[in-house]
């Protein structure tokens, strides 16, 4: 029985690596991507050039596959990227459009691209790899926050307009994970002095949660888990933490749910020092 063809975007290291990595041992055939298709090395999968922000680039790398395998079964949308945490205007408009073209769009230009080959095979699965802040608000990480739940509302209405061609979409939900993630993020454009203290109390908190969040290994897992299930869920949290926070914004009073975002991130606090 022939592997399953499987393509990893951002999967140089972090989450796409762990992914590509757990999807190689169980038996698929894995294509991970990078912008410049760093070497494979001693890596189970080989690596091939990507950039997601990039028509011609999407189609290039895509159409090399199936020259080289002749179908895609499964495509992870994990490419993206984010700022340091900071007020939402300090963010120019350049910025934010960036990051949603990364994000958001990267992973729309890499489905428009595979669809038509899924279509013609009859079958194929679609993994995005999205956040828990897809389904709840996270302060002075506004921009980054949208493009997660833009990433949510997408995929829910593509599934169900692919569903009757043989082709299922469902979104991973991390909690933190512990990456370069946020070590490698970019500075805002811009420093409100308004926001100096909430920036730097901010930092800190989400260094501290990004250093004790969960293995990508975990989240990999629940990637696998999609990937084989006869029947996909929609979504799936992954991680102790997102699967609380999932819990709680479906059934948590609105209220509650919104004075323990507050309370969690010590807002108030902050809003005490800085107003």
């Amino acid at each position: 029985m022939k592997s399953k063809i499987a393509i990893v975007t951002g999967a140089s290291s972090g989450i796409g690596a762990a992914t590509a990595e757990l999807l190689a041992d169980s038996g698929y055939k894995v294509y991970g991507t990078s912008r410049k298709g760093a070497q494979s090395g001693q890596r189970k999968y080989k690596m091939i050039a990507l950039d997601v922000n990039s028509d011609e680039s999407v189609e290039a790398a895509l159409k090399e596959v199936i020259q080289q395998e002749g179908r895609i079964d499964l495509v992870v949308n994990n490419a993206g990227f984010g700022v340091a945490a900071g007020g939402a205007e300090e963010s120019s408009m350049a910025q934010t459009q960036q990051i949603f073209d990364t994000n958001f769009f990267g992973v729309v230009r890499v489905i428009k691209a595979v669809v038509p080959y899924m279509r013609k095979q009859g079958q194929g699965r679609i993994i995005n790899i999205g956040s828990i802040l897809g389904l709840i608000p996270a302060p002075y990480m506004a921009t980054y926050n949208a493009t997660k739940h833009a990433i949510e509302g997408y995929s829910e209405s593509l599934d169900h307009e692919l569903r009757t061609r043989g082709i299922r979409v469902s979104v991973v939900e991390p909690g933190y994970t512990n990456t370069n993630f946020e070590a490698n993020a970019p500075q805002l454009d811009s420093h409100i002095e308004e926001y100096a203290v909430a920036r730097k109390a901010l930092a800190k908190i989400l260094k501290a949660a990004v250093e004790s969040g969960d293995d990508p290994k975990v989240v990999a897992k629940v990637v696998l888990k999609a990937a084989n299930a006869a029947n996909p869920k929609i979504r799936y949290a992954a991680g102790k933490l997102a699967c609380q926070m999932s819990f709680m914004r479906r059934f948590a009073p609105a209220a509650l749910f919104d004075k323990g975002v507050r309370k969690e991130m010590k807002l108030d606090a902050l809003d005490k020092i800085t107003g």
